[in-house]
């Protein structure tokens, strides 16, 4: 937009575009080395704690020696998309325009596969900066139906996950999200509601926001992720690729009499009526 070669001066054609003249002149800056491996922390803190907010994780940081500030480990939470889950108070606004739809699954009981999928996404550190893991998971047989890891939080992502699914694995009666920005927007709700999906989406900042896939961001993170020190996204594509299709076809589930989520979901998928 802005021209350099223009008889206009910068300062002249920023303001007519209504943009501070600092925005032309920034350069976005790398996270910091500092700042990636206090990241990390903060996701394994997150998971063994999912209820720690700001202030208590700050508070475990400086037991282990790690000197950080409160306002820092927020805005760090904020970079990673994740916040404590417990009652908040009513400070967390939705996305200004985003519909937000009503949570569907209290006491429903999901038994059958392509009842409930669940999307969210995740956090996933490497050896120099980090990418977002997204992924659909059918919660009757915790099979994951598709995945994508993306260097940013988009609904383009999520949009292209969920169809996906779709393709590979037919319609679901429920989608499950949170309020994140990539599941309300249009782009990703228009592609669920036109397959007849109902969507369901958790109260910002509930106990139960998602936990249907939190326990697979567990598994993923300490069995693969965390052993890892990915050098490139396309490292990172390919290996938890690799684990994920072990997840699903060889790793027996104690809730699902030991079967694998790949075993339970095609046992259990709803019996299609006979034609007459």
């Amino acid at each position: 937009m802005i021209d350099r070669s223009h008889d206009l001066s910068v300062t002249r054609q920023a303001k007519l575009l209504g943009i501070s003249r600092g925005a032309v002149y920034y350069l976005p800056r790398p996270v910091s080395d500092a700042d990636l491996a206090l990241m990390r922390r903060i996701d394994e803190l997150h998971l063994e704690h999912p209820f720690m907010g700001a202030r208590m994780l700050r508070r475990m940081l400086l037991r282990e020696g790690v000197s950080v500030g409160r306002r820092h480990v927020t805005t760090l939470m904020q970079r990673m998309d994740i916040e404590a889950l417990c009652p908040q108070p009513g400070t967390s606004k939705a996305h200004p325009g985003h519909k937000i739809y009503p949570y569907l699954l209290r006491k429903l009981v999901i038994a059958r596969s392509n009842q409930v999928w669940a999307l969210d996404t995740t956090y996933i550190p490497m050896a120099r900066g980090f990418v977002y893991l997204t992924a659909v998971v059918d919660v009757a047989s915790r099979k994951v139906l598709a995945h994508k890891v993306a260097i940013t939080l988009e609904a383009c992502h999520a949009k292209e996950v969920i169809e996906q699914a779709f393709l590979r694995f037919g319609t679901p009666e429920i989608v499950n999200t949170d309020q994140g920005s990539q599941f309300t927007a249009t782009e990703f709700t228009d592609v669920v509601l036109a397959k007849g999906c109902k969507l369901s989406m958790d109260g910002r900042g509930a106990w139960r926001d998602n936990v249907f896939v939190e326990r697979f961001w567990r598994s993923v993170k300490y069995e693969r992720v965390y052993l890892r020190a990915y050098d490139s996204v396309s490292a990172a594509r390919a290996d938890i690729a690799q684990y994920i299709d072990g997840f699903n076809v060889r790793r027996p589930h104690s809730s699902l009499a030991d079967a694998t989520p790949a075993e339970f979901y095609f046992a259990n998928l709803p019996k299609i009526a006979e034609a007459a």
